[in-house]
């Protein structure tokens, strides 16, 4: 083994090893025991994947170095536990699709990559409300466990915070650059944190409410076709049911159960024709206004703060740097998602946030001057 495959062996005994601890810390984090066992399968296959990297490691003649979770599992392990399994699943999703994609190119990784791809389908399955053979009371309580309001609530956080620091902190030094006083630049920077907030909370409330409304038109038409012809129905989600893997005989045993249950028989149809859980409808308009506020108001307020207590240069000087701080936070962040780098991603997004604050400055200090001179 060559000095670049033992690199490559080493960041993959890592990576497996962090995906066992991020499975491990699902498994804890979920409150149905069937889905936590099968989390801890997928931990222990991890295991065994690093297992398998050691001993590669040890042929070769390397020391294994001791194993401590990386930022990001420990994260994403966190968010799990606080915010929810579902929080998280998009991106371990993601994560699979990359180690199976890495494998299909690493010596001798074929079944690694087979195993990951494996993951990979089983996560979405649960993340997509997908139940194969599951029927009864499982199917119930799969669907809509693992949905997030908006594909991937912590993206959705990320990102929510990013475009209030970035749209104010510009805001805020085209009027600084304008050579405004304090109390002009505060009513500008919090006028712009309000209205930004404001304006995504609406949007957002809107966009729920109005999917909420959909599914409410497109749920009384499956009620009014079940109970019209209850065997059309029937029919159809057999063949759902064939879609994923089941044979014929038993999809329409489970189909003709399902629907002998009227009650029973909309809920399922909802979720599985219109991809829809009664119970939630796309989840609450005001909660989902209410984050998007805040989320937006978060990042808002970093660039207006120092203006509170500093004036002048200063002010804008420690404006730029905090924001600065903010934005490397949030780069940082978004590498939870891409697993890039967390100084590139934290240094681009500085990069880019404050070349648009500078050029925002020089806007209004060339406005000022006009308008001044």
């Amino acid at each position: 083994m060559d000095a670049k495959m033992q690199a490559t062996a080493l960041a993959s005994l890592n990576d497996e090893l962090n995906g066992a601890f991020l499975y491990d810390s699902l498994a804890q984090s979920e409150k149905d025991q069937r889905l936590a066992e099968v989390y801890r399968r997928m931990a222990a296959v991890e295991r065994k994947h690093a297992a398998t990297w050691v001993e590669r490691l040890k042929e070769s003649g390397m020391a294994i170095p001791g194993f401590k979770p990386n930022w990001r599992s420990r994260t994403l392990a966190w968010a799990a536990k606080h915010l929810g399994v579902g929080a998280v699943l998009p991106t371990v999703i993601g994560n699979e699709r990359k180690d199976s994609r890495k494998y299909a190119h690493t010596p001798g990784g074929a079944e690694m990559g087979a195993d990951e791809a494996s993951h990979n389908r089983l996560l979405s399955h649960v993340a997509m409300n997908m139940k194969g053979g599951m029927e009864g009371g499982a199917l119930a309580q799969l669907e809509g466990r693992h949905r997030t309001g908006g594909g991937n609530a912590l993206r959705a956080a990320v990102l929510g915070a990013n475009d209030g620091l970035v749209s104010n902190l510009s805001l805020v030094m085209g009027v600084a650059g304008a050579a405004l006083n304090n109390s002009a630049i505060l009513i500008t920077g919090f006028a712009g944190l309000l209205a930004g907030a404001i304006s995504m909370a609406l949007g957002e409330w809107l966009s729920v409410q109005s999917s909420r409304e959909l599914y409410n038109h497109q749920i009384s038409i499956e009620k009014a076709e079940l109970a019209a012809a209850p065997e059309e129905e029937a029919e159809e989600l057999a063949l759902i049911y064939e879609a994923r893997g089941l044979p014929k005989d038993e999809a329409q045993r489970m189909a003709q159960h399902i629907i002998s249950d009227p009650t029973s028989a909309l809920e399922t149809l909802a979720r599985e024709e219109l991809n829809v859980n009664p119970s939630e409808l796309g989840g609450s308009a005001w909660e989902a206004a209410l984050t998007s506020f805040f989320l937006f108001a978060i990042g808002a307020i970093i660039p207006v703060i120092p203006y509170v207590f500093l004036n002048g240069t200063t002010a804008v000087t420690v404006s730029m740097l905090s924001s600065g701080i903010g934005l490397f936070v949030i780069g940082a962040g978004i590498t939870l998602f891409t697993g890039r780098n967390v100084m590139y991603s934290g240094i681009r997004q500085v990069l880019f946030g404050l070349a648009a604050a500078v050029v925002t400055f020089g806007i209004g200090r060339l406005i000022g001057v006009n308008l001044t001179g």
